[in-house]
């Protein structure tokens, strides 16, 4: 008895949400692209473009090809990687060496990465974008319909996969910021016999006067109680 093509592709991105949902930002990025290659059938590199004003960057790529396309993009201002994030869509050429849309990154990009085809998915969760997922391919018309469908579904899951990642990093943030700084309360309800009330906010009014950030203050506070009692 055959597999089932759509009940083993359903098992393959439950495999993968659970693989993505278990690391940390770094190396969920990391694990995006090189599930991108070993999943999509025709995607031979894969990589994930961040732009920021008029910076352009490439978290993680599976090998060198995306970072090369990337620079370009960035030197130029316009490819599909930029469009996909800033028009909120899919973009896809098969034939980039003969692309008009981005004349003055389409030959340079194709003569420089051997690249032909790209298919670009913004990453994003509600309305927030943060990001897109880049396939690409030296063979032209590389990507079909097909293609197109799993790389949206992957999309997805990456991007859920990205932005719980930044919601626990930022929480452990959140939960270590508190520490530090209940931890300064303390020493300094000690230290002047003061009320936790007051003892906050002497921290919060030396943040304000030195236009230093709470945790910040309060390390300064913590740390030379802990260099004491080495």
């Amino acid at each position: 008895m055959g597999t089932d093509p759509e009940l083993e592709l359903a098992t393959t991105f439950g495999e993968i949400a659970r693989v993505l949902l278990a690391e940390d930002i770094e190396t969920t990025l990391h694990r995006i692209v090189t599930l991108a290659v070993e999943t999509i059938e025709h995607c031979e590199h894969a990589g994930i473009t961040v732009v920021q004003g008029r910076t352009i960057s490439s978290p993680a790529s599976s090998d060198e090809i995306p970072a090369i396309v990337d620079r370009l993009q960035a030197e130029t201002g316009e490819g599909p990687c930029v469009d996909a994030i800033r028009d909120r869509t899919v973009f896809y050429t098969g034939h980039l060496s003969e692309e008009l849309r981005w004349p003055n990154f389409s030959k340079r990009a194709s003569t420089e990465s051997g690249v032909e085809s790209i298919l670009s998915f913004r990453l994003f969760v509600k309305e927030k974008t943060m990001g897109a997922l880049n396939l690409y391919s030296k063979s032209p018309d590389a990507f079909d319909e097909h293609d197109i469908a799993i790389g949206a579904v992957f999309a997805a899951h990456a991007a859920v996969a990205w932005s719980t990642s930044a919601m626990i990093e930022n929480l452990q943030i959140g939960l270590e910021t508190r520490q530090v700084i209940g931890e300064a309360t303390g020493i300094l309800m000690a230290r002047e016999n003061i009320s936790s009330e007051q003892a906050f906010d002497v921290l919060r009014r030396s943040s304000q006067r030195l236009n230093i950030k709470l945790r910040v203050i309060a390390e300064r506070v913590v740390g030379p109680r802990d260099d004491a009692a080495d």
